[in-house]
């Protein structure tokens, strides 16, 4: 693991673990099953996990619907593209694989663009749970219990899926 500082936190959709660099959030997992891919290694916080933190919790309260974090995402330059126009959309926005895959100039591309969208290292801060299908049909989800997770997330933030 290169991230040197790791912290978890107890959220509506399971524990959350969040790792950073010291200078930026690198990572953010979800619990899948009960647990989260570090539970062996202790909590060793930082000024930015203490932020993030802080940020995560006022998210769930309802009280935050944007993140003021400095996030590092490493990934391929396809990823990257697809990550920061995730990063565009808002709190209760919601945007098709296809629109998505025309945002990042790969018309027809959804699959490919449904794998980045599966990368993303820090679902929730950039918000991957807003993609839908172009019919608004909810087709997936890789973070937590996967689509009720996902359920869950739009449903905070009122963005209406198809069933």
């Amino acid at each position: 693991m290169t991230d040197v500082f790791l912290t978890r936190i107890d959220s509506p959709i399971g524990r959350l673990e969040i790792r950073s660099d010291g200078e930026a959030v690198t990572a953010l997992t979800i619990e899948r099953g009960g647990s989260l891919p570090h539970d062996d290694l202790p909590d060793r916080s930082c000024p930015v996990l203490e932020t993030a933190t802080a940020q995560l919790e006022e998210y769930f309260a309802g009280a935050r619907t944007s993140f003021d974090l400095p996030v590092r995402l490493t990934g391929t330059p396809f990823q990257q593209a697809v990550w920061a126009e995730l990063a565009r959309l808002g709190w209760g926005e919601a945007i098709s694989y296809g629109a998505l895959a025309a945002a990042v100039g790969r018309p027809g591309a959804a699959r490919a663009i449904g794998g980045a969208v599966g990368a993303n290292p820090v679902p929730i801060i950039v918000g991957c749970h807003r993609v839908l299908a172009g019919d608004g049909r909810i087709t997936g989800y890789s973070g937590g219990e996967g689509v009720p997770t996902k359920q869950w997330l739009l449903g905070h933030e009122a963005i209406g899926f198809a069933a």
